[in-house]
């Protein structure tokens, strides 16, 4: 019996076949509208977590700041500087850290030959280079050999490539910071990145080496990446900080505390809401083309009530009517959803890629909004186009299923 209903249904879909394709093809634009959104969705949030890349994940990062709160008899508006003593309170009180690096920063003369030009000059341990994943291009970020040793050796970013080089190769070459001659070692690829810290035009240098520049005692920023709840981790530096600089803990001035894990949190709060609002822009638009399968549903139950009527007659159940022009309509979604799959596919093949962070910098093309539609794309959009095909299939389908055999065979 059900095979025979199916193959009624069938032969209704070829007997029909301009409105069947058109109803298609209502829902092959539908589906390929939602999977089209939904990707958009997914490649901008890939664009904006290529930006934040460089801040890692797991990091925390703390500034020096000026007292807001009095405390400990310390009035308010009080400067509150970082210092290497900081280095040994944070690694003996902070819980839950793998590494900690300071970094002092400063804007210096960098020269190549005839070449030159003032770039940010930052004295860090080796550790920084794996917590900010400051990965280099060519060559390789200094060792922990090299925090102590005083070696004057040198990472630059791409734009000090670019500006001292000329984009050719500068590894074993010497530039002088300041007329103090350091050797380049390594060379960071480009990174897209949202922030005041341009790390394209940066240059790194061991924190020992830092010395020759400038007095390494007081730190622009101490960086710790840790292990577990994030937190925890920063109540814990502003107590230690609090108690060893005298100011209240809960001072937010005093230092200034970067949590990129709370950061990143916001962000995808902020990405997933605009997914979900994507998503139900598509999903409107493919009851649109649900309403047009089901208004041609229902145009077919008013053709076809004498049929109903003699299937009726002959012993069908209201199941199997049901069954009969659900199966029509499911047929009908998913020719048209498969339709709508391989248009979204060619129309993000054809598109590529949409402008981003390629808007405000050069060679950031890797932040920009790639239509990549993956597996989770396609069961979203599945499953929305499965809820539309059978609402817009069931109503027709019950009423089909309910009309009196008697009635149906006196209908003209």
């Amino acid at each position: 019996m059900i095979v025979d209903l199916a193959n009624q249904a069938y032969n209704a879909l070829r007997h029909n076949r301009r409105r069947s394709v058109l109803t298609m093809l209502g829902m092959a634009w539908g589906i390929a509208t939602v999977v089209l959104l939904l990707a958009y969705g997914s490649g901008f949030e890939r664009g904006l977590w290529v930006a934040f890349r460089s801040f890692g994940t797991n990091l925390v990062f703390i500034f020096p700041g000026r007292t807001e709160l009095q405390a400990g008899g310390t009035k308010a508006g009080t400067p509150v500087r970082l210092t290497t003593d900081d280095l040994d309170y944070i690694r003996d009180e902070v819980p839950l850290l793998k590494h900690v690096s300071p970094e002092v920063a400063k804007q210096t003369l960098v020269a190549y030959g005839t070449r030159s030009a003032t770039y940010g000059v930052s004295g860090v341990y080796a550790s920084y280079g794996r917590m900010r994943r400051l990965d280099a291009e060519e060559g390789t970020f200094f060792s922990e050999s090299d925090d102590f040793t005083h070696t004057r050796v040198a990472i630059i970013g791409s734009d000090v490539r670019k500006k001292l080089f000329s984009g050719q190769n500068a590894l074993g070459e010497t530039i002088r910071l300041d007329g103090i001659s350091y050797q380049v070692i390594g060379m960071m690829r480009h990174q897209v990145q949202n922030g005041d810290d341009n790390i394209n035009g940066h240059v790194y240098i061991p924190f020992s080496a830092m010395s020759d520049l400038v007095n390494p005692y007081y730190l622009n920023s101490i960086v710790m990446e840790y292990e577990g709840d994030h937190d925890k981790v920063v109540t814990a530096v502003r107590n230690s900080m609090g108690f060893h600089h005298n100011f209240d803990p809960k001072d937010r001035r005093a230092i200034f505390v970067f949590d990129v894990f709370a950061d990143l949190l916001d962000l995808q709060v902020i990405s997933t809401g605009i997914k979900i609002l994507l998503g139900f822009i598509g999903l409107l638009t493919l009851g649109i083309g649900g309403v047009g399968l089901m208004n041609i549903m229902l145009v077919s139950v008013s053709q076809r009530t004498r049929e109903i009527g003699v299937e009726k007659a002959l012993g069908a159940h209201r199941w199997h009517i049901l069954f009969q022009f659900l199966t029509e309509a499911l047929v009908i979604t998913a020719l048209g959803g498969l339709l709508g799959v391989l248009l979204a596919y060619f129309v993000s093949w054809s598109v590529g890629s949409l402008t981003l962070w390629s808007a405000f910098e050069e060679n950031a093309s890797e932040g920009d909004i790639h239509l990549y539609i993956d597996f989770a794309t396609l069961i979203w959009s599945t499953s929305i186009l499965s809820f539309v095909g059978i609402i817009s299939g069931m109503l027709p389908a019950i009423k089909a299923a309910r009309l009196n055999p008697i009635e149906a065979l006196r209908y003209e």
